[in-house]
């Protein structure tokens, strides 16, 4: 048994969000509860399709929250009302491989995990029309290893155990890196990682995605964090002048040269 959390807003179309809940409603292993969590006012055309997925699978619960508070507080939030101890992120314009939650579900059995994810493949356009692959580090040692200066799981597809998110003090505040703080706060505390290598998630990707990686407030809230998780203390002054120098370096080129970077030779 697991929980699927999601959050949702209004710039999200309701044929991507219908789309995204049903490739885990219909997984091979199915959900036992769904958690849509509505961070802000959505638009009306929204507001109809979560109640006509309400209304379709009774393991959904959309909780309405009229305020937008960002991905970081509405994961926090939304995560309260998850029934299961194992949680599966999903976004709400991505779609799932049909086996997804049946590979991370015998990971978490294998390894003894407290946090899996696994490969993706970004895609534009139409689902076939795949951009890239982004493959990370399978074994618990290279995750922790590479966490000091990259992201070592893919959130959009990540599934951890609700309980120890909560002893490393759940999701925090950290614009664009509310994920990457969670994982660095829950491997310093001796949780254990996995990422399966199959395929396990469809992302949608395009020029918006890599725009939003550059610019000064970018680099801004990036330099935080890195500042934040060096005095964490999993990095050293090495790893922590590297990441810096390589954000600063990717938010000042124009985006189509750092769309071909993370694209060709950031993903494999």
């Amino acid at each position: 048994m697991y929980s699927v959390l999601m959050s949702v807003y209004k710039k999200e179309t309701p044929e991507n969000l219908r789309e995204s809940v049903t490739s885990m409603m219909n997984q091979t292993v199915p959900p036992s509860d769904f958690v849509i969590y509505c961070d802000g006012i959505l638009t009306d055309e929204l507001y109809l399709e979560t109640e006509r997925l309400k209304q379709k699978y009774s393991a959904i619960n959309v909780v309405y929250n009229d305020i937008n508070m960002g991905l970081g507080k509405a994961l926090s939030s939304g995560l309260d009302y998850c029934k299961c101890d194992i949680v599966a992120r999903m976004d709400s314009d991505d779609v799932a491989a049909p086996d997804r939650m049946k590979l991370q579900l015998e990971a978490f059995s294998r390894y003894e995990a407290d946090i899996v994810s696994g490969t993706v493949e970004e895609f534009s356009g139409e689902i076939s029309n795949i951009t890239a692959v982004k493959n990370l580090p399978e074994t618990d040692e290279e995750i922790k290893q590479y966490a000091k200066r990259r992201n070592p799981f893919n959130h959009p597809c990540v599934t951890f155990r609700k309980q120890q998110v909560y002893l490393a003090g759940n999701y925090e505040h950290c614009p664009y890196f509310e994920d990457y703080w969670l994982w660095v706060r829950m491997l310093g505390k001796g949780c254990k990682g996995y990422n399966v290598k199959e395929t396990v998630l469809y992302m949608r990707s395009g020029e918006e995605l890599y725009q939003r990686r550059g610019g000064f407030a970018y680099t801004k809230d990036a330099l935080r964090f890195r500042r934040k998780m060096r005095a964490n203390g999993y990095c050293g002054f090495s790893d922590y002048l590297v990441s810096c120098i390589a954000h600063i370096a990717f938010a000042v080129v124009p985006n189509r040269i750092r769309m071909f970077f993370y694209s060709k030779l950031l993903r494999k």
